[in-house]
Parts: C-alpha cells; sequence; structure tokens
C-alpha cells in the first residue's frame, strides 16, 4: 500500500464543501481540516505509484476550490504500537 500525504490550499468560503468532495473521491481515505499553513490535509492510499498521480493530479486538483496542493509519498509508518513493541525487546512482562 502506498500513501500519499496531500496538504491543500481551498477556497477559505467553501473549505468545508471541498473536504466533503475529496473525501469521496477513490484512494483518499481521511481528509483532515487543519490550523496552520494549509487548510485540509488528504490521505490518499493507493496500490501502485502510478494510481497517486490519478488521485492527485487526475481528481483532487480538479475539486472546486482546491487553490493548491502539495504531495509528499510516506515511506514507512511508524506508530505508538511500534513503538511499544521495539522498546519491551528483551523485556518480560511485569504481570
Amino acid at each position: 500500500m502506498i500513501t500519499a500525504i496531500v496538504m491543500i490550499d481551498a477556497a477559505t468560503d467553501s473549505i468545508p464543501e471541498v473536504a466533503a468532495a475529496i473525501a469521496d473521491l477513490d484512494g483518499v481515505s481521511e481528509v483532515y481540516s487543519t490550523a496552520g499553513e494549509v487548510d485540509l490535509i488528504a490521505v490518499v492510499r493507493v496500490r501502485e505509484f502510478d494510481q497517486v498521480a490519478d488521485v492527485v493530479a487526475g481528481r483532487l486538483n480538479k475539486v472546486p476550490g482546491v487553490l493548491d496542493t502539495e504531495t509528499h509519498i510516506a515511506f514507512r509508518a511508524y506508530s505508538k504500537h511500534d513503538l511499544e513493541a521495539a522498546f519491551a525487546i528483551g523485556f518480560e512482562s511485569a504481570d
């Protein structure tokens, strides 16, 4: 699975509508409304790299109200669960 994080600048007066339209696109798993330099962050999950271009350049960028995007491809995922497992190596449970 390939994950891309897309930072989105959207028309201020239509952020909820833009977010809903992006969330409905195939390949988009989540859309977050954010405070800061960008208005929305979309998480795109696809099986092949070519599909990232299809989703972002082919559909997401064409959603009315999307002004600009910046796409980041994720190499590896880290989570609290993964870190707990790594730090627990060699230690037995206190139970």
